[in-house]
């Protein structure tokens, strides 16, 4: 659209100068012809002094007229008395010639032994004029017309390889933003274009290196994790089978299963492994939250409440990944709440919404900064609420804050399972 903008500013700009002076050449040229024609009829009209003879005018498509020197009309048709141009001729002796009023005038004296003794007027229409002018104008129409369709069609031309170019990039981007790290960006033979491709390519082994470090690092963790916890708990079970059977060793085993469930379920998010297809009964998760804090809460004197909206809820989300993100969310109330903790399940159709709620003060400021990282120093909060919210968001969940003070909710969403 701009260059074709251009082109049409600079073709208005050449071409109307050009038509005007057209134009005007048209009328100096056939003023001209005016001229010749009329010089020409001179030699056949006799203005010789005390003749007596009629002046005869020759036959002409021009409208002659006959003046003397004086400038009184002798014959043809025209003003009874000459003109300024033909005033201007008997005294100089010199053609003359102008246009107005849709006519062509001419003025030729009339020279006899290298004497003027008057003057021959001519006019004629200028619808020749006006026709040249009018053909010149369509002409430089048509010719602009086309060069600016031609500047159009160059323009949509240049626009599609700049843009098919630009969209592969996008595409690539959209790859490479999708976690597709191998991704290469085309090249479009475009400097411009080529570095931003480079760029991205760029982008793309970094991040590249960096997964594979992080999951290098997740693979390690794995192993150094796995092995203390094994054997403390060959260890706790070793009390077990020597006779001890105390509540604060079936608690401590308890605890050393959570913990292998909870590192076995973040490392399986941190790798991304692939979805089974297998659904989770929030219903049991739920139940298996209330078993883990009703006696913690119970001990100050808080409730645990569960309400339930929904008939059989179910998940696509992976049951350890749901169970730790209500584990941080019932902790959060825990620690930074007061009175009792209500948990709600609601079926929004196409997600599931549970809902943790405390009777606290709620969060000061911004709730969204509770969200942040290594906030724990400043407000009380710290990565418990962060952690399960990427856990949702790798699930295909939300976790957000429906009501942040007082008596603060917050909602974790999940998928539901299609029909």
């Amino acid at each position: 659209m701009a260059i074709a903008t251009v082109a049409a500013a600079a073709v208005t700009l050449f071409a109307v100068p050009l038509g005007l002076v057209l134009a005007q050449t048209y009328r100096d040229r056939e003023l001209l012809r005016l001229q010749r024609d009329t010089v020409a009829a001179t030699r056949a009209v006799d203005l010789t002094p005390g003749t007596g003879d009629p002046i005869e005018l020759p036959p002409t498509r021009d409208r002659l007229a006959v003046y003397d020197r004086a400038g009184r009309r002798q014959a043809g048709t025209g003003p009874a008395s000459a003109d300024g141009m033909l005033r201007a001729a008997l005294a100089s002796g010199r053609l003359g010639a102008r246009s107005g009023g849709g006519r062509l005038i001419a003025a030729v004296p009339l020279i006899v032994n290298e004497r003027v003794v008057g003057a021959v007027r001519a006019a004629r229409t200028d619808a020749a004029v006006a026709e040249d002018a009018h053909n010149a104008w369509l002409t430089l129409a048509a010719l602009g017309t086309g060069l600016i369709l031609a500047a159009a069609l160059t323009a949509i031309g240049l626009g599609r390889r700049l843009a098919r170019p630009l969209e592969r990039l996008a595409v690539d981007a959209r790859r490479l933003g999708d976690g597709e790290f191998t991704v290469r960006a085309h090249r479009a033979a475009i400097p411009e274009l080529d570095a931003v491709a480079v760029a991205l390519d760029n982008t793309a082994q970094r991040l590249d290196d960096l997964l594979a470090r992080e999951r290098a690092f997740s693979a390690d963790a794995s192993h150094q994790l796995r092995t203390p916890l094994a054997a403390l708990r060959v260890e706790l079970e070793g009390l077990q089978l020597r006779g001890q059977q105390s509540p604060e060793l079936a608690a401590a085993l308890q605890q050393v299963e959570r913990l292998q469930t909870t590192v076995d379920t973040l490392l399986a998010v941190a790798r991304d492994v692939p979805r089974t297809g297998q659904q989770a009964d929030i219903s049991a998760v739920l139940d298996d939250v209330e078993a883990r804090w009703r006696g913690p809460l119970a001990a100050e004197g808080r409730p645990l409440h569960s309400v339930r909206h929904a008939d059989r809820p179910t998940t696509t989300a992976g049951r350890g990944v749901v169970s730790e993100i209500l584990d941080v969310l019932v902790a959060n109330a825990h620690q930074h709440g007061a009175g009792a903790v209500t948990l709600t399940v609601r079926d929004l159709h196409r997600s599931l919404a549970v809902d943790v709620a405390d009777e606290g003060l709620g969060f000061p400021g911004d709730p969204e900064h509770a969200f942040r990282r290594r906030t724990a120093s400043r407000d009380g909060h710290g990565i418990g609420l962060a952690l399960a919210r990427s856990l949702a968001e790798a699930e295909g969940g939300r976790l957000t804050v429906g009501r942040a003070a007082p008596q603060p909710i917050l909602t974790l969403l999940l998928p539901a399972p299609g029909p």
